[in-house]
């Protein structure tokens, strides 16, 4: 029996609707799939919105990992303003880190900025959306050469659910080869639940003919475990 997604859930997929930072038509994404719907959290460019990003990510990782981490990793680029507005929402000393993409050679040094990682830390990467898991591997051996950290998980804003470089969503992959939890803000499944044929302010977004676009994307591409 189907279960009703946490508010959380569904105010965020509107809320992405609303910011245009959920889109459907045709795109390619950084993997070099052509795809029917685009996820950007870049066009969050206000306090306001950053906020409210903010708070979504906040309630999805107390949801998800409770108090179990003592860092949260940004990585450069979209990561950082991610990592940063979650750190600021849960209003707690939750450490903030993230990568520069250039190592620095003046100065403290070094291709890590912000809280000073130490062995025994537990970190859960932020991130905005995975594909094919390439940023969080990077993340994960930057990670490990500058301490004897845990990283317990990682948040993205949605999981797609699709293959990542093998038969496995790539989410899994990440699960299995570095033992982290994967989690997600909310999942495509949980978006095209919501969004079929429902209006939001008034315009549907995922009609009947978007859905089927869908449907053949996942047929190629689709994996849940």
């Amino acid at each position: 029996m189907a279960t009703n997604p946490a508010p959380y859930k569904t105010g965020f997929i509107e809320f992405l609707v609303r910011c245009e930072a959920l889109r459907f038509g045709t795109f390619v994404t950084k993997s070099g799939r052509t795809t029917p719907f685009f996820i950007n959290t870049g066009v969050f460019d206000s306090g306001a919105r950053m906020r409210r990003l903010g708070q979504f990510y906040a309630e999805a990782l107390t949801a998800h990992f409770g108090a179990d981490f003592d860092v949260l990793f940004g990585p450069a680029y979209k990561g950082i303003p991610l990592a940063v507005a979650t750190a600021m929402e849960l209003g707690t000393e939750v450490g903030i880190a993230f990568n520069r993409k250039e190592a620095k050679d003046h100065g403290e040094g070094g291709l890590l900025v912000g809280r000073r990682l130490r062995d025994g830390d537990r970190v859960v990467i932020i991130e905005d959306v995975t594909t094919a898991g390439t940023s969080v591997r990077e993340s994960m051996a930057l990670l490990r050469a500058a301490a004897d950290v845990k990283v317990v998980g990682l948040l993205v804003s949605v999981d797609r659910q699709e293959r990542g470089t093998g038969a496995r969503s790539a989410l899994a992959e990440l699960r299995e080869e570095f033992g982290l939890r994967p989690a997600a803000i909310v999942t495509l499944d949980e978006i095209v639940a919501h969004l079929h044929n429902r209006p939001i302010d008034g315009r549907v977004v995922l009609d009947d003919a978007m859905l089927s676009a869908i449907g053949d994307y996942r047929a190629k591409y689709g994996c849940r475990a």
